[in-house]
């Protein structure tokens, strides 16, 4: 198999751009450089699709690897044809291979094993001639042997049919044609284990949708009721169409040896083809819903990690309480803690009182511009607590409920004690929760993705790869964002490309020791950071106020020649950057001609374009130009107090398969459903919306009780009605196998899960 070639008709690509690209991955190049540094070679791919390629190549080796296997197998037995070494050769997924070594895989004990060591073998061959002069009864009588345990010709027929059954069963190209015959025909079908038990899972309990419709959030749902014991799933398929198969290969004549075969047969696909084609179309779905899941999980992190940070703020953090208090924290616009203080505003007037001097004393003292309030326990009164504070203070204070997932872990773990040594872990919680909003990114990288309670169903998810689909996503964030050299911590220091949580910390302990970095060349210093991991690093890190300004920009030291050639072929000097006098060096170039300055310069245009960019901006962040955080002010609602029609405004906290979770600022988060989304038919809702984003809503309806807010989306500048789908729209979504009646009621449910 030529992976590469097969590689780029699957993606499209040139030949040439999978080649270079799978020959610097080889060579050990991480992929947030590849993407940034080596355009020319890859032809711009980005690195999204630099991580689907690269896991592509890993399973199509895998699958050479495992061919490989097999025939060495299959070739000492000495069992190998020409059939069936094409027959691997062809084969493209893992199952097809595993179905042609199964007849040469050593089993345990089986029947047709117990028939064949008892010499029933060519009984069974000549059952399977099926010739009209054949009496089989006759033919058995040849095989009684009461040492053997075959006393009669009903064992000596039954133990041929079983070495039959088991034949048919290891037939790759049957198990080919019903695993596919079961994948399009086949019902999944959930019943519930008691049907007086009252769960989440109550639409389930009596459900059956065909296979290839099962809408992905629906597999995980029903997986997750069967392994806590509230369903029984199955899948079923029409016996019939699939005996037909097997009949009209295995069956050749209509006399007594056929009707053998057929009971044979019948009993091959009851006792071991299907059990085990439906383990394997149960797993396969699974595997695709867990699949596109992480990818959901993925792309939610990664607007999580990129929304746009608050700087040069004062925040003041609050990680809600009952009993155990309200946990605060002042910190500056560096990060720095300033003040911290426990206060209680649910257990008696006079409390809630002292709680509130203390604040506005924080607020006055250290010009506090916005606080940060978690949205666990007790946010709700903590949220009620800050809208007062904010209306009796004389500065003008904003506040925002940011998502407090992960901060009770990262508040006990070995680097917040690193950090903060001198904090109880309760402080901790509130420093992060204020940094959060300061920056997200920064923060945020501390924390295991896993934690951060975006995406669905994450802890049924395989746990290997969806760390590495998270770290991945994690690591791209970093370093299209960028590092600080001098600031920033070894967790956010270790994901930068080339950089492993060792060298992160010494590169820390160099800086503390020997002051802030004034190059990046001085890197080369920091022990274990060799030529390679400064190749591959030395872009992404910031040297701010450094002897180079570009050692404050993208630009790779490996660049600095071109970049200086550019400057001049423009009219500018490195003293401009500094001083900001390059931003018209964009214009310049375009003037001159940018594949004139390319062919002057000696580098491609991609790469001449991001040195433009990057001249013109020094310094810049990526997030600064995204919208910011919604603010609030006091405007406090309850659930209670929302009424179909009302237009509010909100933020994207949650994205799942079936619609998007939106915090209104009542505490319980409502959903716009994916028909509710847009006016045009969309197959996910990450096809229009995103974590983070700040949206219109309409309340469509409230249940109080349950806690539960069904919204629709406003479209446009000025929030114009959503029009409904027409039929087209419906038809279009119950093709796609999705039905709103089916999972309606398991929305929120699913949410709170």
């Amino acid at each position: 198999m030529d992976i590469n070639k097969l590689i780029s008709e699957e993606f499209s690509l040139k030949k040439e751009q999978v080649d270079n690209t799978v020959q610097l991955i080889d060579e050990g190049m991480t992929i947030p450089f590849i993407a940034r540094y080596r355009k020319e070679v890859t032809g711009s791919l980005d690195d999204q699709t630099l991580r689907e390629l690269n896991d592509r190549l890993t399973y199509l080796r895998n699958l050479e690897k495992r061919k490989e296997e097999v025939t060495n197998a299959i070739t000492e037995q000495e069992k190998m044809t020409p059939e069936i070494e094409n027959a691997i050769a062809a084969a493209v997924t893992l199952v097809e291979v595993e179905d042609i070594y199964r007849p040469f895989k050593p089993k345990r004990k089986t029947r047709a094993s117990v028939a064949r060591e008892n010499g029933l073998e060519p009984l069974a061959v000549i059952i399977m001639e099926q010739d009209n002069k054949t009496n089989p009864e006759k033919e058995a009588e040849n095989f009684i042997d009461e040492e053997k345990k075959i006393p009669d010709v009903k064992t000596a027929l039954q133990g041929a049919m079983d070495i039959i059954a088991e034949d048919i069963s290891d037939d790759a190209d049957i198990r080919k044609k019903l695993r596919a015959l079961a994948g399009t025909k086949g019902e999944m079908v959930s019943k519930a284990s008691d049907p007086e038990a009252e769960s989440v899972y109550q639409t389930y309990y009596d459900y059956s949708e065909p296979v290839p419709k099962v809408a992905n959030h629906r597999v995980l749902a029903m997986d997750r009721g069967e392994k806590e014991g509230f369903l029984k799933i199955s899948v079923s398929l029409d016996e019939s169409l699939a005996t037909d198969i097997i009949y009209g290969k295995y069956i050749k004549a209509n006399n007594q040896c056929g009707e053998l075969v057929r009971t044979a047969a019948e009993d091959s696909y009851k006792r071991l083809i299907f059990p085990s084609i439906e383990r394997e179309i149960r797993s396969e779905m699974t595997a695709k819903a867990a699949e596109d899941s992480i990818k959901v999980f993925a792309s939610n992190l990664r607007q999580l990690l990129l929304q746009a940070p608050i700087k040069n703020s004062v925040v003041l953090g609050l990680d809600p309480g009952y009993m155990h208090g309200c946990k605060t924290a002042v910190i500056d616009p560096t990060g720095k803690v300033l003040d911290h203080e426990i206060i209680y505003i649910t257990t008696s007037k006079g409390a809630y009182e002292s709680a509130k001097t203390k604040m506005k004393n924080f607020i006055e003292k250290y010009n506090v511009d916005v606080i940060s309030i978690g949205n666990g326990t007790a946010s709700r009164e903590t949220e009620t607590f800050a809208a007062e504070i904010i209306k009796e203070v004389s500065r003008k204070v904003g506040y925002v409920v940011v998502s407090e997932a992960g901060a009770s872990v990262y508040s006990a773990s070995k680097l917040a004690a690193e950090e903060f040594p001198e904090y109880d872990v309760s402080i901790r919680g509130a420093i992060s929760i204020a940094r959060r909003l300061q920056d997200p990114l920064a923060e945020l990288v501390k924390i295991e993705p896993k934690a951060i309670g975006v995406g669905q169903y994450q802890h049924d998810m395989p746990q290997a790869r969806m760390s590495d689909a998270l770290s991945g996503v994690v690591e791209d964030c970093v370093n299209s964002v960028g590092v600080d050299l001098n600031t920033a911590s070894y967790s956010l220091l270790s994901y930068v490309s080339g950089i492993n949580s060792a060298v992160a910390k010494n590169i820390v302990a160099y800086r503390e020791e020997n002051g802030r970095f004034t190059d990046r060349k001085q890197l080369m210093k920091v022990p274990k950071l060799g030529k390679k991991a400064f190749e591959q690093c030395a872009g992404f890190l910031r040297v701010r106020d450094g002897d180079n300004p570009l050692d404050n920009t993208a630009v790779h030291p490996e660049s600095y020649a071109a970049a200086s050639s550019l400057l001049k072929e423009c009219g500018f000097t490195l003293a401009d950057i500094s001083s900001g006098g390059a931003k018209g060096i964009s214009e310049k170039a375009d003037e001159i001609g940018i594949q004139k300055i390319s062919d002057t310069v000696g580098i491609g245009v991609p790469t001449l374009t991001d040195i433009i960019n990057e001249l013109k901006k020094p310094g810049r962040d990526l997030r600064d130009e995204l919208p910011p955080p919604l603010m609030r002010s006091g405007d406090i609602m309850e659930i209670k107090d929302l009424q179909p029609g009302m237009e509010l405004v909100g933020t994207i906290r949650n994205i799942i398969d079936f619609g998007a979770f939106v915090d209104i600022g009542v505490h319980e988060d409502g959903l716009v459903h994916i028909s509710q989304i847009t006016n045009k038919f969309i197959s996910h809702p990450l096809d229009a919306v995103k974590v983070g984003q700040v949206v219109k809503v309409k309340v469509l309806d409230v249940d109080v009780k349950r806690g539960r807010i069904s919204l629709t989306m406003l479209l446009g500048d000025n929030a114009e009605k959503k029009k409904q789908p027409n039929r087209k729209d419906k038809r279009e979504r119950k093709e796609k196998g999705f039905d709103p009646n089916k999972i309606r009621n398991s929305s929120f449910r699913i949410k709170q899960k």
